[in-house]
């Protein structure tokens, strides 16, 4: 049945580097900086032959409620009501603090079941912050360093201990590898060449991406219909990217939250680098991408960046013009837009636009129907022969045209893939053919076979000579 483990501590104590050796791969960001985590993140974990779900938190900070660190208390507090098992982590390098003995209360008023945890073990003088641990009253502080993985199987003991081994242990669901059992940010996308018909049975993978303060937060909170992800008027508040998952109108989707990205020149500091970085993963192993983009500026130059990077990685690109409740004039604004989108995106002619109000909730449900019409394109498959009675007409109406005094010959065209639709054409000196005929024949494909708003892929081919290479019989 398994079981659910918070790990609860002030900032800087190793919460996120213990999240990452338990769940078995680098998912949270990890840095010296303290309160590095914001929002909470769930992932399957497993300790020898313990298997649970571990919550990654922010660090516990005494501030005000409308505060952004009062805000992420808040969010921490939600993880322990949900949790089975509390991991109260110290620093056992630097000791006890006040916030430690503070945040020791809140967790013993809790009432759930505590393992205390003392990291940094390893370090020298790290023995009389374990005496000090002692004085919270949560029970024997179990040494562990979460850097190293010393100590883990004291951990597995205290674990047993706090919850009976009924309990830790459970009954164990046939065939599920806990490891493998999310599809996650890092994995690559299957390509299903043999696939025919479109599957709506797996679960979609959606990243939402745009610049800080766009409303990405906001708009997977609103779409899920909870307070999810944590929000707020200053930008930059998403660090990692987290994973939601979501049911739309009976189909299983999975949300990844990104952090905003600002122009390269202006990303300086190394944690907002490691942010961007996990953004662009989310990017590269998404299916769909819903771009934000603010309503009120939109198409800055980094919006028009971060559309082509998403064309150039493949992946089925739609855009929210959100914050559309603060817009006046909305239909002269909305042709302007109309017009923007054809103009500066050609490479995605078609490109499925939607207007929405993450604040109102207005507009989430025609988003939805543009993401499900824009994967659908994404993994059609048009037939050799469509492909070729296609290819007879354009060629008749508008030929390649004469290089170096030869004329260049199309001999047929196939689909070699999907995800986005890649086709092969066979021709004559394919490093002859220029590069506006291939653009032809992508903008005639697109209206032929009814995919706009994907990318699409064209490989050029010199079909094989059977003579080639033999010497001429004389």
């Amino acid at each position: 049945m398994g079981f659910t483990v918070a790990i609860i501590g002030r900032p800087n104590v190793g919460k996120s580097t213990l999240f990452n050796r338990l769940a078995g791969r680098k998912l949270a960001l990890v840095d010296d900086t303290p309160g590095v985590t914001r929002d909470r993140r769930i992932h399957p974990a497993r300790l020898y032959d313990l298997q649970f779900d571990v919550i990654d938190t922010a660090g516990f900070e005494d501030a005000a409620a409308a505060t952004l660190q009062g805000r992420m208390r808040a969010q921490t507090e939600i993880a322990i009501r949900e949790a089975d098992l509390i991991f109260f982590m110290v620093d056992a390098k630097a000791g006890l603090l006040p916030d430690d003995r503070t945040f020791a209360e809140i967790v013993r008023r809790s009432g759930k079941p505590v393992v205390l945890v003392a990291n940094k073990a390893e370090s020298r003088g790290a023995g009389s912050g374990m005496l000090e641990a002692w004085e919270l009253g949560l029970g024997e502080p179990v040494p562990v360093s979460a850097e190293h993985g010393q100590g883990m199987p004291d951990l597995r003991d205290a674990v047993i201990g706090a919850l009976g081994d009924a309990r830790a242990f459970g009954e164990e669901e046939e065939g599920e590898a806990i490891a493998e059992s999310e599809v996650l940010i890092g994995e690559d996308v299957a390509d299903p060449d043999a696939e025919a018909t479109y599957d709506e049975t797996k679960p979609m993978r959606i990243a939402v991406v745009g610049r800080p303060n766009a409303g990405k937060s906001t708009l997977i909170n609103a779409l899920i219909g909870e307070e999810r992800l944590l929000t707020g008027p200053e930008a930059g508040i998403t660090r990692d990217s987290i994973s939601v998952d979501w049911e739309w109108r009976g189909r299983r989707i999975k949300l990844f939250d990104t952090a905003g990205m600002r122009r390269k020149a202006k990303v300086q500091e190394k944690l907002e680098k490691l942010s961007v970085a996990d953004g662009l993963r989310a990017i590269r192993f998404a299916e769909v991408v819903i771009i934000v983009l603010d309503a009120t500026i939109p198409f800055e130059k980094q919006d028009l960046q971060i559309v082509d990077l998403i064309v150039r990685e493949g992946r089925a690109p739609v855009i929210a013009f959100n914050k559309w409740d603060l817009i006046e004039n909305s239909q002269e604004v909305l042709a302007d837009l109309r017009e923007k989108t054809e103009r500066l995106l050609p490479q995605v002619r078609g490109l499925q636009a939607v207007t929405v109000s993450a604040e109102t909730g207005r507009g989430l449900d025609r988003l939805m129907e543009a993401v499900l019409k824009t994967h659908r394109i994404w993994n059609s498959r048009v037939s050799t022969g469509r492909l070729n009675r296609w290819l007879e007409g354009v060629l008749t109406h508008h030929p390649p045209p004469a290089v170096a005094g030869r004329r260049l010959k199309i001999k047929y065209v196939t689909q070699a893939k999907t995800r986005p639709p890649g086709f092969v054409v066979s021709c004559s000196r394919p490093e002859a053919m220029p590069q506006s005929y291939v653009r032809y024949l992508v903008n005639n494909l697109r209206d032929a076979f009814d995919m706009p708003g994907v990318p699409i892929r064209v490989a050029l081919r010199a079909s094989e000579n059977p003579f080639a290479g033999r010497a001429k019989k004389r």
